[in-house]
């Protein structure tokens, strides 16, 4: 190992590598070491701890003095002769000093998988309802600090109070694992946000069950084909018609789009598998006007760029026509419509790109996009019967086999 006597002059004469790390030791002072970067140079103590090689920064060149290392270097050392770990008390001090942001975006990094939506959820939610937590330690969030913003939360919206709660419980179970001592030991002990189960204090939120019923089919098709947005209007007949979640909807790019073969593809849905749809013969008209005149890579992209304010063009929709909805109620009406005309129940998942869940069966079943094509035409052809657009249409229900039946 390189070796020189560690003062201002030789620091100063020591070249700075192109890449990597150059470490050097004092030939005076056992333990005292220089350790050099591209861009910095840093005085380090290093030593064996219990049996482990261990080594502590003492300081940047320029911040202190090569005299003042020497001096700190020897105090370390000194101090762990005596059976003191400096080092490992330096670890835990400054895991001790991570705030909550530092470790959200530490979270963020490790968590590759994650979807961008979900991210900024994330990064939305925490800030709105927690955003005073940022600068503090996590170690200062406490089970009354939880309990106590949790409730306040709730007092505006139930589900968001549980939403962003579940965020920092897996910030602080993250750093839990990210951060400890000089032994490996967690720093924090304990999840703060764990005594909300143990006390059962998380709010009871009722999964939404809102969708278009039947009868509303036809004042909100005609208010949806009355907006004026050509875009907003064939995006919310996409979504009714397809059964697609929100943002599937508008992250959806001609490529994905095939008119010779009628169907189109998401690439990276909910679960991560890529999912084709046949198209019906009436989104295949909308799509083909639609690409006559497209404009750029997304489907629903017009001359001011990506659709916006839909929650502005939703109200629109709600006002003309007296139904209230949010574009996860139009997939869960595609999926009661194709229910209530005995679409198979595979053919529903297949369509809704559900996993097959604990039916081994399913497992086996391979459903090509083409056995699709007809459920997919009946669930059109229902909406559009009581829209009052298809008024000829004839609705065949496709039934499940009886056992026993020849096929």
């Amino acid at each position: 190992m390189p070796k020189l006597r560690i003062t201002k002059e030789s620091v100063e004469r020591v070249e700075s590598p192109a890449t990597g790390q150059a470490l050097y030791y004092d030939d005076k002072t056992i333990g005292f070491g220089l350790r050099v970067t591209p861009g910095s140079k840093t005085f380090i103590v290093e030593t064996r701890i219990k049996g482990k090689v261990r080594r502590l920064s003492l300081g940047r060149f320029g911040k202190i003095t090569a005299d003042q290392a020497r001096d700190l270097a020897k105090s370390k050392l000194g101090e762990i002769a005596f059976g003191g770990d400096p080092i490992a008390k330096a670890a835990k001090v400054k895991a001790e000093a991570v705030s909550l942001e530092q470790a959200l975006e530490s979270y963020l990094r490790a968590r590759k998988d994650m979807k961008d939506a979900t991210r900024d959820d994330m990064r939305k939610s925490l800030k709105r309802y927690v955003g005073d937590w940022f600068p503090r330690p996590l170690m200062s969030i406490t089970d009354d600090t939880v309990r106590s913003r949790h409730e306040k939360i709730g007092e505006r919206s139930e589900a968001r109070a549980n939403t962003t709660m579940r965020y920092v419980r897996a910030i602080i179970n993250h750093a839990m694992v990210e951060y400890t001592d000089a032994d490996g030991k967690p720093v924090i002990p304990s999840n703060p946000v764990e005594k909300l189960s143990r006390q059962r204090a998380w709010y009871r939120v009722e999964r939404r069950r809102t969708l278009v019923k039947p009868h509303e089919l036809r004042p909100w098709f005609e208010a949806v084909c009355a907006l004026e947005n050509e875009e907003a209007r064939d995006y919310f007949l996409l979504l009714i018609l397809t059964g697609l979640r929100r943002e599937e909807g508008l992250q959806l790019q001609w490529k994905d789009v095939d008119l010779v073969a009628k169907t189109l593809t998401v690439r990276d849905p909910k679960n991560r598998q890529a999912h084709t749809l046949p198209l019906s013969d009436y989104l295949f008209d909308v799509l083909d006007r639609r690409h006559s005149t497209k404009r750029a890579d997304f489907v629903f992209q017009g001359p001011r760029g990506r659709l916006q304010n839909l929650r502005e063009l939703q109200q629109r929709v709600r006002d003309r026509s007296g139904v209230n909805f949010t574009p996860h109620d139009l997939r869960r009406t595609f999926a009661t419509v194709a229910d209530s005309i005995d679409v198979p129940g595979y053919a529903v998942k297949a369509l809704l790109n559900h996993k097959g869940g604990a039916d081994v069966t399913a497992g086996y079943i391979v459903i090509d996009v083409e056995r699709l094509r007809r459920p997919m035409q009946a669930i059109t052809d229902y909406m559009l019967r009581h829209a009052g657009m298809r008024t000829s249409a004839e609705i065949v229900p496709i039934r499940k086999p009886t056992p026993g039946a020849e096929i």
